[in-house]
């Protein structure tokens, strides 16, 4: 895990929706949208990814994987979620650089999501980097610490929150390369979301077979990208 030492070129910003997020001076940006971390969360990944496939596929389980784990919000609050739910919920989360614990509860995440989840979640969080951990008797976390490409799981997933720094800044984690790698886990009639949209995203997920559709962005974003895998 990186030390105190090796994270001071992150600094802890309010966004505007008065909730926190993180910049990274090495990458040149904020781990969420500036226009607001908690409204970016809930409208691309659990509105129009979680919530969008329960919707069409009800189920007392669920699996998540996560391109991007960084501070957790997204996390926190699918697994929320899932417990007001009575959902079980398996959550995978690949980051290559994980976060301290002193960083991650800077960011007041805590302020949205109960108090259960939060403290299982700072609790267990460091036993969760490379081994699956169970918060509760719902929800379990694995966050794989390894680049994306790197990334292998004997599984597929019903959804895939894709939430990598954006493509001016990391353009391999957009190309057609780590797109392919990533949707060889979603399921057969699994949700893959995420927040930017672009021709080349579009086309590189309609050559794999998927139907790639357009819905509303959060604040600050006209649109954002959902595609729906095959179910054959």
């Amino acid at each position: 895990m990186n030390n105190d030492t090796e994270n001071n070129h992150l600094s802890i910003v309010t966004t505007a929706d008065g909730s926190k997020t993180i910049f990274n001076a090495l990458v040149g940006e904020n781990y969420h949208s500036k226009h607001g971390a908690l409204q970016e969360s809930k409208h691309v990944f659990l509105k129009s990814g979680l919530q969008y496939f329960l919707e069409h596929h009800p189920a007392d389980k669920v699996s998540v994987l996560e391109v991007g784990f960084g501070t957790g919000l997204n996390f926190l609050l699918t697994a929320d979620y899932c417990n007001e739910q009575h959902i079980k919920l398996e959550y995978t989360g690949i980051e290559a650089y994980p976060l301290n614990e002193n960083m991650i509860a800077e960011t007041g995440y805590d302020a949205f999501v109960g108090d259960t989840t939060w403290q299982n979640f700072v609790n267990k969080y460091p036993s969760a980097l490379n081994t699956p951990v169970d918060l509760d008797e719902n929800i379990e976390l694995d966050i794989a610490v390894t680049p994306l490409l790197d990334f292998s799981a004997d599984k597929q997933f019903d959804v895939i929150y894709f939430d990598a720094f954006a493509a001016i800044h990391q353009p391999e984690m957009w190309d057609d390369a780590a797109i392919a790698h990533t949707l060889q886990f979603l399921k057969p009639g699994g949700v893959f979301v995420t927040y930017a949209i672009t021709g080349n995203l579009k086309r590189s997920i309609k050559a794999l077979g998927l139907k790639v559709e357009k819905a509303p962005g959060a604040p600050g974003k006209r649109e954002m990208l959902r595609a729906i895998a095959s179910l054959q």
